[in-house]
């Protein structure tokens, strides 16, 4: 693509029974990427998604696929891993493998090639030839991700991948998907984890209300809050204490404050010269989380975690 970017979306905009499901989104995600749509359920993450693959036409608005107008033209190149997951029970893996990569334009035999080998350098080599009803909810869930990548797609769409999985399964993906893009492959996946989003990605639309609320880098969301500084100090009092910021609040002997826009130095010189005796002084960068809040505001914070929450319920 001329312009070096997998997805480009403009203005889209999608209601559902005259009620707005995605208003005005604009999206672009660098080839080569890992890039997150983060946002609470029904913050209109899963109908993006799908306008972006032409699974859905927007009522407003544009979008290009891999450079092409109408996605639909670049399905062979793209994996999708829809939220509603769904294999054949009687299935074996290795077939249920081939046959998605198949759905791709694989030639089956490939895709039974590729899928053993999957299977097996992900330490699953011993359920090539188990049905889909044998395997564990988490165990199938990387079976049909499996089947999501098995014809090497340049683009990977994964809606909520990591809904349902337990530790070691999420952790396992998380490999994948590093690996994934290490290899050269675009991937682009919606989650409601702030955690997955920060561990994983390189930039990140956050979304709330249909809206995009930021989109850019990871470390430019969170540069949008200042560092938070701890200190602790041997003397109680002293002129010093005209040094700390404004907003300084101290809990069990440790001041917590932002850390000033000129910086720590000014202040450490005013705590050397003022015998604070300093005891303790670290300085925190605010994480997504914070970053988040700031963002998308309190309400769509307590929707992000009410989200975990149910999800873990």
């Amino acid at each position: 693509m001329g312009n070096g970017l997998a997805i480009e979306a403009k203005r889209l905009f999608k209601a559902f029974d005259g009620k707005t499901a995605v208003d005005g989104v604009d999206i672009a995600v660098p080839e080569g990427t890992i890039y997150g749509i983060l946002g609470p359920n029904g913050a209109g993450k899963t109908t993006t998604l799908r306008m972006l693959l032409g699974i859905i036409d927007p009522d407003e608005g544009e979008r290009t696929l891999l450079g092409r107008s109408r996605p639909l033209e670049a399905a062979t190149l793209v994996g999708y891993l829809p939220e509603e997951r769904g294999l054949y029970p009687a299935m074996t893996a290795k077939e249920a493998i081939a046959f998605m990569g198949a759905l791709r334009g694989l030639p089956l035999d490939t895709g039974r090639v590729r899928a053993e080998r999957l299977l097996a350098d992900n330490g699953l080599g011993d359920y090539v030839n188990k049905p889909i009803k044998s395997l564990s909810k988490g165990m199938a869930q990387t079976v049909q991700l499996f089947g999501t990548i098995v014809h090497r797609p340049k683009l990977i769409v994964l809606d909520e991948p990591f809904s349902g999985l337990d530790a070691i399964n999420q952790g396992r993906l998380e490999h994948l998907i590093r690996e994934e893009a290490a290899g050269g492959a675009t991937i682009i996946f919606s989650t409601h984890v702030i955690a997955h989003a920060e561990r994983l990605c390189e930039r990140i639309a956050i979304i709330a209300g249909g809206k995009i609320r930021f989109e850019g880098s990871v470390a430019s969301a969170r540069d949008r809050l200042n560092p938070h500084a701890r200190l602790r100090t041997r003397a109680a009092d002293g002129a010093w204490r005209s040094a700390l910021p404004a907003g300084a609040t101290q809990e069990d002997g440790v001041w917590h404050f932002e850390l000033p826009s000129a910086g720590i130095e000014p202040l450490l010189k005013a705590l050397i010269e003022g015998g604070a005796g300093i005891e303790e002084l670290s300085i925190e960068r605010p994480g997504l989380h914070d970053a988040f809040v700031a963002i998308a505001g309190p309400a769509a914070a307590r929707e992000l975690e009410q989200s975990a929450v149910a999800e873990a319920a």
